[in-house]
């Protein structure tokens, strides 16, 4: 009789594991990249690496930057160099060309919907505006990893640097 109640008691035990694991919430399955993707990530590093594998800081030694994924799939990525000299004017519109000059180099912002191909670890970024003109109505496909709150990815053909250079740029999740 005891030897009875112990296979009841086993048998309803995996019942009840089985029924917990299978009713799982959907948000304890893995996330895809997509869904990692989503939230505010600050800039650590944008370099342009050449040929002979010289790195170039184009925004200085600590670049500054922000770039948002909602999940609806649109973003805005906003890159400056640190420390960039104001306009001697408060008027934006009276700046000399050297002001102008460096305030092109030193930024690089653009914003539209973005896509994940999980298979290829791809993030495209579909380009309705940006600071750079030439990318606007653009798609430009990064390779990226994504390992806890670290995001890598590469520009295949950064907007400086000329051919062979490929653009690396670095984000952590922000806290």
């Amino acid at each position: 009789m005891k030897r009875n109640h112990g296979c009841v008691f086993t048998a309803g035990s995996l019942l009840l594991l089985a029924a917990l694991l299978v009713s799982r919430p959907v948000d304890a399955r893995e996330k895809s990249l997509a869904e990692q993707l989503v939230g505010t990530w600050t800039l650590v590093l944008v370099d342009n690496v050449l040929p002979d594998g010289t790195r170039v800081q184009l925004y200085g030694a600590e670049p500054q930057g922000l770039l948002m994924f909602d999940g609806q799939g649109r973003y805005s990525l906003h890159i400056l160099r640190a420390g960039r000299a104001r306009f001697a004017s408060s008027d934006k519109n009276q700046g000399t060309p050297e002001e102008n000059q460096a305030t092109v180099r030193g930024t690089n912002s653009h914003f539209g919907r973005y896509s994940v191909n999980e298979r290829e670890r791809t993030l495209t970024f579909h380009i309705d505006h940006a600071s750079f003109p030439n990318w606007e109505g653009t798609e430009q496909r990064r390779t990226f990893t994504l390992t806890d709150d670290a995001l890598k990815y590469v520009v295949p053909a950064p907007t400086t640097g000329g051919a062979g250079t490929l653009g690396e740029v670095k984000w952590r999740r922000a806290k």
